[in-house]
């Protein structure tokens, strides 16, 4: 029997109803997370021409991104494949020029500030080592920061005075392909377990690719940020975490008081740097607000110390300087500047800076931005 028109119109409705529904339900759910296998194949499309074994990289950076649970879209690979290319152009080892010479320096340096007469010390030097040629011999030979660091860790170990002149002050403090610094990576690891298993030190671990990997991609993303714009993440990993918020914050306080500040992102000062137990510029700029601000000292204090963190933002006093600067600057200022430092290390024979550092590494992400495109 044929159906009224009526009733065929009204199923036809609902169909439509149903198939929109479906349509619709299949537009806000999410597209599947890329498998390992994608984000390998992607992560080799993405890295410069150049680069030797490039399934090794990307196996080690996507087993990185696996085990730190951050997600491999292009932003983040091309920040991590931006900082690896300009720290070491994808050299698991790279060569330092004359490292030999500023590691020999780096020892007398140390002997003169613990007063050990440098006679000593030469003269230790030219003991025998384990593989018969003396310590000098091998330490003037050293091409990279692994090599030297293996023998500053045998030396504290069998040269006389070794553990008084170089225990826990291996000279060598960043290593690997992202040159991560080794106190971080050392203080990450207390705090969350490293996914592979250790030959040796955590210190070793950082010389290797996959540790070196892991631990640089850990303190470059892992961890919560305002940022809108990835320069300023690359200025943190050469600077600090939350550096660049931290000299927009200066600035800020700069704009408030009329008080001139260094734009370095150091806020206050900690016990182990010089001069420690000063009050720093900035915290001596912020007190002459403390009426304006409705805080008193020691709780201006309390929260300058917690600018390591990202809540410092939502902090009292972050919201209210922001708010006096806002109002007499005539419009907002921006929450994240470049911090103005320059780049001190035996290692560095130009005129460097954070900035620089930045901005090298922006331009190298750029490019690899638009290849993912």
């Amino acid at each position: 029997m044929t159906r009224p028109l009526q009733t065929r119109t009204s199923i036809a409705v609902a169909l439509s109803a149903v198939c929109l529904a479906i349509a619709l339900a299949g537009c806000d759910t999410d597209p599947p997370p890329p498998t390992p296998e994608q984000t390998r194949a992607q992560i080799k499309r993405l890295m410069p021409t150049s680069v030797q074994d490039r399934a090794g990289w990307a196996e080690d950076i996507q087993s990185a991104f696996a085990a730190l649970d951050i997600e491999p879209s292009a932003q983040n690979l091309c920040s991590v494949l931006a900082v690896t290319e300009q720290e070491s152009t994808f050299t698991a080892h790279p060569a330092v020029p004359g490292l030999g010479r500023i590691a020999r320096k780096e020892i007398e340096t140390r002997a003169e500030r613990k007063h050990i007469p440098l006679f000593l010390v030469r003269a230790a030097l030219q003991l025998e080592s384990p593989n018969g040629q003396t310590w000098d011999t091998r330490i003037a030979a050293v091409r990279t920061e692994k090599e030297l660091s293996d023998i500053f860790e045998a030396m504290i170990a069998r040269v006389p005075m070794g553990k008084r002149l170089l225990a826990g002050a291996n000279p060598v403090r960043t290593g690997g392909p992202m040159q991560v610094s080794i106190a971080f990576a050392e203080a990450h690891a207390d705090e969350r377990t490293y996914p592979y298993t250790a030959e040796g030190s955590i210190r070793h671990e950082v010389f290797t690719r996959r540790g070196g990997m892991y631990f640089g991609i850990a303190h470059l993303l892992d961890y919560p940020a305002s940022y809108r714009k990835p320069l300023f993440r690359f200025a943190d990993f050469n600077a600090g975490r939350y550096a660049s918020r931290n000299a927009a914050f200066q600035n800020a306080v700069a704009v408030a008081t009329g008080i001139p500040l260094d734009l370095d992102g150091d806020l206050i000062r900690y016990r182990k740097d010089k001069g420690a137990g000063k009050v720093s510029a900035t915290e001596t700029a912020v007190l002459t607000m403390a009426d304006k601000l409705g805080m008193t000292p020691g709780e201006i204090h309390r929260a300058l110390s917690g600018a390591h963190r990202h809540a410092f933002e939502d902090s009292a006093l972050y919201v209210r300087v922001f708010e006096i600067a806002d109002k007499r600057n005539g419009k907002p200022l921006p929450r994240a500047t470049l911090p103005r430092i320059r780049l001190l290390s035996p290692k560095i024979t130009r005129k460097l800076t954070t900035e620089w550092f930045a901005t090298r590494v922006n331009q190298r992400y750029n490019r690899c931005m638009a290849k993912a495109k």
